[in-house]
């Protein structure tokens, strides 16, 4: 066992891009926790399909690595490698409440960017000695002094403790060793005190029940010894204790400073939570450690199995995502058009997606998944004020006396050649600038006031694309703004489809109106009858596309003779369509839903 004095817990925090998993792949090479003789993989930490598929980190992952520094002292190195994306800086906040210190990652192509500054104020929030890091020095187009004078003014750290490395060919990782051993501190807690530990992460295998994650801060934790979790009270007795390097390798015991996981034999998923404190049941702490902030999902979407028969599957895959990604909600939900089914808040479109992808891959099940919404506060005539998050839970408009939607402080940061197309772009959402600053001679800040609903669809694609990727957009929910809300459905073949209703803001009503009648008549199959598929607010229809009918040619068999015969036959078969279409019944295919969540962009 290695004393606490020699143990150091430490996350990597950096916006999108800028090289966490390449710099934890060197970390764990050098480490010598991969055989050099195996196939070269990148990206060692991110276990999930999606991330090797999407090239993003999703879940922050810990794992323990052996290093002899330079004066011959054996030292256990903890390292997170946490996700970039704002849909998933929640996973960021959880990571570095179980480290002392931070590597922050800079881009030396790039320079500061908007995630960086808000990872940075998170770590000093939590009381993390930071190290600055310059990443991918080995590039041409590398700017190191302009980074180091970000590193002075930009974040206000000291830019001559700066390293400079490029984690894809390894040079400086050595350094940066070095760097962690000394300047990060050790933790400080006491194996002899009743142990303390805090959950910051879990997952379920189908054999041993769930394992949990977490970090001890005091006392020790042995196998056979009964645990108890300080929020649901559940005693549970340790079968397996160990720590993290790739696989899950089994020590026996854990002590104050280590992180690791144990595995209890816990089958009632509800009784672990994240952020809950684990003691012993016998000796138990006096307080628990401080939990995590409670997270507020800004998306909601409600989610159906295709088969009905499906529910209890698709249940028990969502209790199980949960354990994994604690930043999921849900609730019970119904539709006409498609059943029994979830209603989920997330926290952000990505967030969304990666989470739809992952029931279908892991659990195997076929979902639609609704227009997603956000949460808006109805203040109603008689003085009651509500939250509705489902169209279909919108009230009646007379009974309305306003609505206000959420507002967030967008953070873009941009080379100054693409100022003139992101102003156009954050006007055409409805945007109000709030600030414009030069970093430098060559980057611009902007801070725009926005409404949230703006943001969903499509900004962050268009926003890469006008500025031809190097524009980086950062976002917090600041609160409630008056709007005009307005309530639409979507009719197919007369009938209302509550899947596809969604609450909009007016003046862009019609044009997203005509947006989803265009998608749904691409994606819907023809039929023997026409279909009109139409954008309504309340009794106003605002847009409408046709799906014509397939048509047989019932005069085929008719050559010569009088027109009258023809006749007869065609209007026998207009009948028999018009009895069709009071009868006939429109399935609407799973990727209608999806096809509606596109942007243009994606369809081009």
């Amino acid at each position: 066992m290695v004393d606490s004095a020699h143990k150091r817990n430490f996350c990597i925090i950096a916006h999108i891009d800028h090289g966490k998993s390449t710099l934890a792949d060197r970390f764990i090479e050098k480490a010598r926790l991969v055989t050099s003789r195996g196939p070269a993989q990148t990206q060692i930490l991110d276990s999930m399909d999606i991330e090797r598929e999407r090239g993003i980190t999703i879940k922050s992952q810990a794992v323990t690595v052996p290093y002899v520094a330079k004066n011959g002292e054996s030292y256990e190195l903890n390292l997170v490698d946490t996700p970039g994306h704002v849909d998933f800086s929640y996973e960021v906040s959880r990571a570095i409440s179980s480290c002392e210190g931070a590597l922050l990652l800079i881009d030396a192509t790039q320079g500061v960017e908007a995630q960086t500054l808000a990872n940075l104020y998170m770590a000093v929030e939590h009381g993390l000695e930071i190290i600055p890091v310059i990443n991918k020095i080995d590039l041409a187009s590398a700017d190191i002094p302009s980074c180091l004078n970000q590193i002075d003014n930009d974040l206000g750290l000291d830019s001559s403790m700066a390293v400079q490395v490029s984690a894809k060919t390894g040079q400086g990782v050595d350094d940066l060793y070095e760097a962690i051993v000394n300047l990060i501190p050790s933790p400080v807690g006491k194996s002899e005190d009743p142990l303390k530990a805090l959950i910051f992460d879990s997952h379920y295998d189908p054999y041993r029940g769930v394992v949990v994650h977490f970090r001890i801060f005091e006392g020790s934790v042995t196998e056979g010894q009964e645990i108890m979790f300080m929020n649901s009270k559940a005693v549970y007795k340790v079968e397996e204790v160990g720590v993290f390097q790739l696989d899950l390798i089994r020590t026996k015991t854990l002590s104050a400073g280590d992180v690791g996981y144990f595995i209890a034999g816990i089958k009632t998923i509800s009784d672990i939570r994240v952020g809950d404190t684990v003691t012993l049941a016998s000796r138990p702490a006096g307080n628990p450690c401080e939990g995590f902030k409670e997270v507020k999902p800004v998306v909601f979407s409600s989610i159906y199995p295709v088969d009905s028969n499906d529910y209890e599957e698709l249940l028990d895959a969502i209790e199980r995502l949960k354990l994994n990604d604690a930043s999921l909600v849900y609730e019970k939900d119904s539709s006409a058009a498609l059943g029994q089914g979830f209603r989920c808040g997330f926290l952000g479109l990505l967030h969304l997606e990666v989470v739809q992808e992952r029931i279908e891959r892991e659990f195997d099940l076929s979902i639609v998944f609704t227009s997603p919404s956000v949460r808006y506060l109805i203040h109603m005539k008689n003085g009651e004020d509500l939250y509705v998050d489902n169209p279909m839970d919108y009230p009646e408009p007379m009974r309305i006396d306003y609505a206000e939607e959420p507002y967030i402080k967008a953070s873009i940061i941009s080379p100054a050649t693409y100022l003139g197309v992101i102003i156009s772009l954050c006007l055409e959402k409805r945007g109000i600038q709030t600030s414009l600053t030069y970093i430098d001679e060559k980057r611009v800040e902007l801070i725009y006031e926005m409404p949230l609903s703006e943001v969903l669809f499509e900004f962050y694609d268009r926003l890469k694309s006008v500025s031809r990727g190097y524009a980086s957009f950062d976002y917090e929910v600041t609160g409630y703004k008056r709007t005009d809300l307005v309530r639409m459905d979507i009719l197919v073949n007369g009938e209302p489809v509550d899947a596809l209703s969604q609450l909009v803001f007016r003046q862009g009503a019609v044009q997203r109106g005509r947006q989803i009648c265009e998608r749904l008549q691409t994606e819907i199959p023809r039929q023997q009858f026409k279909i009109p598929i139409q954008a309504a607010i309340g009794g106003n229809i605002i847009a409408r596309e046709t799906i014509n009918a397939y048509r047989k040619d019932v005069t085929a068999k008719c050559y010569g003779g009088d027109i009258t015969r023809k006749r007869k036959l065609l209007e026998k078969q207009k009948e028999g369509k018009k009895r069709m279409k009071l009868v006939g019944n429109v399935e609407i295919p799973q990727r209608a839903f999806l096809a509606v969540l596109k942007s243009n962009d994606e369809e081009r």
